[in-house]
């Protein structure tokens, strides 16, 4: 009989030969980056890396044919088509109909071509909008999404559902992290639809390189949010790789809250801005407080080890060599 759940902890080390193959989907993002930093840290060798270019994931028989030639050993999908809450609203069937296509592709390709085991990456947009908090797994479909991102959600869902269906059906050993909100290198600055951290820090800097007095930001400062370094995210995936393999999916979170006021006094201090920080309080706040329930993973072994101002640092360097200078 096929396995249905199975041990929640890998019977072994399942990560030990540095030279197994590993695919990497979505290697040039935020997420996939860092996963590729990780690996070769530890001395994996044999990373298998496309470009959009190189491999098109919604295209079914470029995917079958890329596995049949490659046969990887470990995959990490952390491919998806990613935007704001603009971009969901004006292009719904892009957000869902992209991700389902890269999702399915991705995990009915691998396991028909002998992949030892599937990380799948979502998002904590998968969670109901008035979800208890902190967020616990147990919470998933059990409530109404948050319809600014339902698209991207529902795709996220299906993918955690299929890799629970393939794990009941096949007994194959598919997995599924949520992560929390991500920041770091590669992360997204763009002036206009990037997420609150990044828009902080562009905003500081250009403020500061200006000779502006102050920075306005929207909303009155006292949203409670939880961030996780994408270094810390890549080392909790290689975690979950090496020694889980349950039918839950798992949050991966730093279980640290910090209010956006909070946060904003932060980021101004790393950036060096000396003008004033004020609070435009006639726009909106968002949700109050919004948090993952990290308990499942930390009793699996796993912690943060990056903190938020460590992060943040090092996010402001990278933004710095990375982005400044190609802008000039």
């Amino acid at each position: 009989m096929a396995e249905t759940i199975g041990s929640e902890m890998a019977s072994d080390s399942s990560m030990s030969d540095k030279s197994a193959k590993i695919f990497v989907a979505g290697h040039r993002g935020l997420v996939g980056s860092a996963i590729v930093r990780k690996l070769q840290e530890l001395g994996f060798t044999n990373l298998v890396l496309r470009t959009h270019a190189e491999l098109d994931l919604t295209r079914q028989a470029d995917v079958e044919s890329f596995f049949a030639q490659e046969k990887p050993v470990y995959v990490i999908l952390a491919a998806a088509k990613v935007g704001g809450i603009h971009a969901n609203n004006t292009y719904p069937a892009d957000f869902i109909g992209v991700n389902l296509q890269i999702q399915t592709n991705v995990i009915h390709s691998a396991y028909e071509h002998g992949v030892k085991k599937l990380l799948f990456l979502g998002s904590s947009c998968i969670y109901p909008k008035f979800a208890p908090q902190p967020i616990p797994e147990s919470a998933l479909l059990t409530g109404s999404l948050e319809p600014t991102n339902e698209w991207y959600a529902i795709a996220k869902i299906a993918g955690i559902k299929t890799c629970q269906a393939y794990r009941i059906q096949h007994g194959w050993d598919a997995i599924s992290g949520m992560p929390t909100n991500l920041y770091g290198p590669n992360d997204n600055f763009h002036p206009e639809n990037s997420h609150v951290l990044p828009a902080l820090m562009r905003r500081f800097h250009e403020a500061k390189v200006n000779g502006a007095e102050e920075v306005v930001v929207w909303g009155t400062g006292s949203p409670l949010r939880e961030f996780l370094h994408v270094d810390d995210l890549a080392d909790a995936c290689v975690f979950l790789l090496d020694r889980y393999s349950g039918l839950e999916h798992v949050n991966i979170g730093s279980g640290q809250e910090v209010t956006i006021k909070e946060l904003a006094e932060l980021v101004k201090e790393v950036v060096g801005f000396q003008g004033k920080l004020g609070w435009d309080c006639t726009k909106p706040d968002g949700t109050p407080r919004k948090l993952m329930d990290n308990s499942k993973l930390a009793s699996l072994g796993w912690t943060p080890k990056v903190s938020l101002r460590d992060g943040l640092r090092q996010t402001y360097d990278w933004y710095l060599e990375n982005v400044c200078k190609t802008n000039k």
